[in-house]
């Protein structure tokens, strides 16, 4: 296995998570509870129906429908009640400020990353905001800080394309100076980062820590630790 000069990464599925306590009050509102031990997998599962034959940009609007559709589903939602959950929760899910729950070991697996000596860098679909969240967050942050060091944090809210769409990362790879074949991307949502990140002519990895797609062609991870023993030709789980 080539291993790659840069690792690009997706902050929604890798570092971050909805809120829980957003989710569920927007459910509470709706008449409804749920455990909040299921929302992560929600967004996993959410993530698998956006597949890699969708034509995401053409129809985008139906695509996040399919995620939150699944979503709600998997909150264990009566069919009944699903189209008052949606009228409150699709207005949290419009805020790039609800993916604020740091998922369990992305810290000390981005540092794993980073002590493999690759290069990193971050790809997002945001507002605007992402770098300054990850900053306050103590995750990463481009030069010195508490987080880890990257060299790119490329917010399609500011660079006003967003993935699939290749000039995003074509943005990435020209901060970094380097070429598309000697970097991987890793994503959660096959039809944004898969997709984009092929056009792109990067090797995409997908982050899938459930296990949802064991047929897929293309390269799984459960976490950026498996990712970092992976690089250094240890052990992984796919």
């Amino acid at each position: 296995m080539t291993i790659p000069e840069a690792v690009l990464l997706d902050v929604g599925g890798v570092f971050l998570l909805p809120e829980h306590q957003r989710i569920l009050g927007a459910l509470d509102r709706a008449g409804c509870t749920t455990d909040a031990d299921l929302l992560d997998g929600a967004h996993y599962r959410g993530a698998s129906r956006l597949t890699t034959d969708l034509d995401v940009e053409g129809d985008w609007s139906g695509s996040w429908q399919a995620y939150l559709d699944r979503y709600v589903e998997e909150c264990g939602v009566a069919q009944e009640d699903r189209t008052e959950v949606h009228r409150h929760l699709d207005s949290e899910f419009a805020d790039a400020g609800l993916w604020l729950r740091v998922i369990p070991g992305c810290r000390q697996g981005i540092r794993a990353l980073a002590d493999t000596g690759v290069r990193l860098g971050v790809v997002s679909n945001a507002d605007g905001l992402i770098g300054e969240r990850l900053r306050v967050l103590e995750i990463l942050q481009v030069g010195p800080g508490i987080g880890v060091e990257v060299e790119c944090v490329i917010d399609s809210g500011e660079v006003g394309v967003m993935k699939p769409d290749r000039r995003i990362f074509t943005i990435a790879l020209d901060a970094l100076d380097i070429a598309a074949e000697n970097a991987w991307y890793v994503g959660d949502m096959p039809g944004i980062d898969v997709v984009g990140a092929r056009r792109a002519g990067l090797r995409p990895v997908l982050m899938d820590p459930l296990g949802l797609h064991h047929d897929a062609d293309y390269d799984r991870v459960d976490s950026l630790t498996d990712l970092a023993h992976r690089i250094e030709g240890g052990p992984s789980s796919r």
